[in-house]
């Protein structure tokens, strides 16, 4: 293998691998090997930049088909258009090479890269989302905690809720077309106690799940909006924001910005952290920043959020927009200058 590697991807290819990638910062969602070649060759910005930074796993596998696929979990910096910084990937690459040569996988390179500035260890949320989601897609048997958690469901929730893995609630998101798994969730889901409900939305927001169970969550959503169950709310937003029903998506973000909840700061973080696709819509943009603005719970709120947002390429002309806007409220347009000041 050549020391002249100019990407990821060529450093990998060379090495022998196959090879996927995926976003794990917002949501994990696949990077097909085109567009990552773009991202590497900065001929576009990142399009899902949490922090500054982009947040890559990156799996692969020999070609003899080890059994296990190898994972490098890597945190890269991006410019302030969100584009790829070269010099650290290739700081990366090159110690990748230091460190393993030509092999990549096998015995030999278990643990060379632990001290790599690069490599970072994701929650647990998302560890164990995508360990279920690559048993998944490898088609694994799901890891044993997922049993104890199908049962639980098929009981509807009559076995007790602590004998319940994080694991296993990850496993069950990502297998919800098996068995019966969708309609039990479905008819459990508004009585789950909140330490197996807010884990398990943990898990669904990385599931495209279905336009029934989005439907269901809605109304759950609606439900504990009317009733200002500000967890309840949350709980349903993150479960149904994975979904491919953008609309059913919106209505959700629209309802929670008419509702008295709207400016509390898990509510506002919510919508910016797992919605932002719905956020393309002028006005609820508009309204959206104005409820940032208007909140006097977290200090930094609103600067936070609008750095959050600017960041991400779909929606940084629009973002931009703001700073032109015409009548504005007064409590915006305070917060606007405070960027500036």
């Amino acid at each position: 293998m050549t020391t002249h590697i100019s990407t990821l991807g060529e450093l990998l290819t060379s090495a022998g691998t196959q090879w996927r990638v995926y976003d794990i910062g917002r949501r994990i969602t696949k990077i097909d090997k085109k567009q990552f070649d773009q991202i590497e060759n900065t001929q576009v910005p990142y399009p899902y930049p949490l922090g500054g930074h982009a947040l890559l796993a990156i799996q692969f596998w020999d070609n003899q088909a080890t059994l296990d696929p190898y994972v490098w979990f890597l945190k890269f910096p991006l410019d302030e258009q969100s584009k790829l910084n070269i010099a650290s990937r290739d700081h990366f690459a090159s110690m990748v090479l230091e460190a393993l040569g030509t092999q990549l996988t096998g015995e030999a390179a278990q643990g060379k890269l632990d001290n790599n500035p690069y490599v970072y260890t994701p929650n647990a949320n998302k560890l164990a989302a995508f360990n279920a989601l690559m048993k998944c897609e490898l088609k694994r048997p799901a890891s044993k905690y997922y049993e104890t958690v199908e049962h639980y469901f098929t009981t509807q929730g009559q076995t007790d809720w602590q004998g319940i893995a994080l694991q296993g609630l990850a496993d069950f998101a990502m297998r919800l077309p098996h068995s019966q798994n969708q309609a039990n969730l479905i008819a459990l889901w508004p009585n789950l106690p909140e330490q197996v409900q807010s884990p398990l939305a943990a898990m669904l927001e990385h599931v495209s799940i279905s336009t029934e169970l989005t439907e269901n969550l809605l109304r759950d959503l609606d439900k504990s909006v009317s009733k200002k169950q500000l967890y309840g709310a949350i709980n349903n937003f993150r479960a149904m924001s994975g979904s491919h029903g953008l609309g059913l998506i919106a209505q959700a973000v629209d309802s929670l910005l008419q509702s008295e909840l709207s400016t509390e700061a898990d509510i506002l973080l919510t919508i910016a952290g797992r919605g932002w696709e719905t956020l393309t819509d002028p006005d609820r943009l508009y309204m959206f920043m104005d409820k940032a603005a208007q909140n006097n719970q977290v200090e930094g709120i609103f600067e936070s959020i609008f750095t959050d947002l600017v960041a991400i390429p779909m929606l940084r002309p629009h973002v931009l927009g703001l700073l032109r806007a015409q009548n504005r409220s007064e409590t915006l347009s305070r917060a606007i200058g405070r960027l500036f000041s």
